[in-house]
């Protein structure tokens, strides 16, 4: 996989955040990948709520983060500051949601189950290609995760 000249931000930040917050760089790259969103982007959905920005934000899950002083602009301007959020919060699902790791790391996108599978197969097939990439770019090493079986 080549990346097209406008990937770079997409790429670089995701790395980065991924190191910070001890995800997988190829899942965090899966899923920017997935999200697929343009700073300053902001979607409607269905139920009136909005995607925002590179990594997606839904504003209702926005509105639970007002209380730190995250706010909508912060997620939808360029720079890396939405990848380390995402990254932040996989890492939260990683560590406290149930299930194996592609359920928890679904979990970014919804916690219902049909909706998590579909988004959980496509970001595991996305994964494997960035892995591969990632692989013949970079000196990488294998990393397993304890999960806790609550």
């Amino acid at each position: 996989m080549d990346l097209p000249p406008d990937l770079p931000e997409r790429v670089v930040c995701s790395i980065q955040a991924a190191v910070r917050y001890e995800v997988p760089a190829n899942i965090l790259l899966a899923v920017a990948e997935k999200e697929g969103g343009k700073p300053g982007q902001w979607v409607r959905n269905s139920n009136a709520t909005y995607d925002i920005g590179p990594m997606q934000f839904n504003t209702a899950y926005l509105s639970d983060l007002a209380k730190y002083g995250i706010r909508p602009e912060h997620v939808a301007q360029p720079g890396c500051y939405s990848y380390a959020l995402a990254a932040w919060r996989i890492h939260m699902h990683i560590r406290n949601d149930q299930g194996d790791l592609w359920t928890r790391v679904a979990n970014y996108h919804s916690y219902t189950p049909h909706l998590n599978a579909a988004y959980r197969v496509d970001l595991m097939r996305r994964a494997a290609r960035w892995e591969k990439w990632l692989n013949s770019r970079f000196a990488t090493r294998e990393v397993t995760f304890q999960i806790d079986k609550r």
